[in-house]
């Protein structure tokens, strides 16, 4: 149901192709999806009433996108690890290898490559990081809850107090990342590839663009899903 009270990251959950939308007035509905539209519009100096009128349109049609909403944690979190974790680390060595080739050849006539490379460089190591924490503490802990539940059993406390702990932790770092995107975008220019962009450079930024929107839809799926239903479903114990 649309209404202003809702928050962006609460329609994105409820329906993905809400995102498409977003992208549209370029809002972000992954790492700041706790704002409302009205919210956003502002900062963004956006029509409120436009965007309202696209997520309306999208209403009238039916839905093909998966309802990861309806998940269960378990589920959700071995689908974001096969998917979108593998997505990183595989993608992340080829758009370095790219990337670095780009400044040997036209580091000359486009400097900002340099910059970029530096950015995405810090981002990947990061983001190796960052998805080994998730994989090797958070999300065992959530599975273990949900395992918990439905065998009727107590959960055994963990090294931290609350998983409300990590998983701040991993939405801060999720910030990091969207603002070293919003960055990257800006300095290619939405990744709009130069009129001397051999066919290596045009894939590079395509690949980016993938990354970035393959980024949102992973931070998405944590921050607007898991975690808040990570830290209600561990109220229960």
């Amino acid at each position: 149901m649309l209404t202003k009270e809702r928050t962006i990251g609460e329609l994105v959950a409820e329906d993905f192709r809400a995102a498409e939308v977003f992208r549209k007035y370029k809002i972000d509905f992954c790492c700041k999806g706790n704002r409302t539209i009205e919210e956003a519009c502002d900062n963004k100096k956006y029509n409120a009433s436009e965007v309202y009128a696209d997520l309306e349109k999208i209403n009238e049609g039916k839905s093909g996108d998966i309802d990861f909403n309806s998940w269960p944690l378990d589920l959700l979190a071995d689908y974001v690890e096969k998917t979108h974790h593998k997505y990183v680390e595989e993608n992340s060595v080829v758009l370095i290898q790219y990337l670095n080739k780009l400044c040997k050849v036209h580091g000359d006539r486009h400097p900002e490559l340099f910059e970029i490379t530096k950015l995405f460089t810090e981002s990947a190591k990061d983001l190796g990081a960052h998805l080994k924490k998730e994989e090797e503490i958070l999300f065992p802990f959530i599975k273990k809850m949900v395992a918990a539940k439905q065998n009727g059993e107590t959960i055994e406390k963990s090294d931290f107090e609350t998983v409300e702990s990590p998983i701040a932790m991993m939405k801060d770092e999720h910030t990091v990342e969207g603002e070293r995107f919003e960055e990257i975008a800006k300095l290619t220019n939405n990744y709009q590839f130069p009129d001397d962009a051999c066919g290596t450079y045009q894939v590079t930024y395509r690949m980016l663009e993938d990354f970035e929107n393959d980024l949102h839809k992973h931070i998405h799926l944590e921050n607007n899903i898991l975690f808040p239903k990570a830290i209600e479903l561990e109220k229960t114990f």
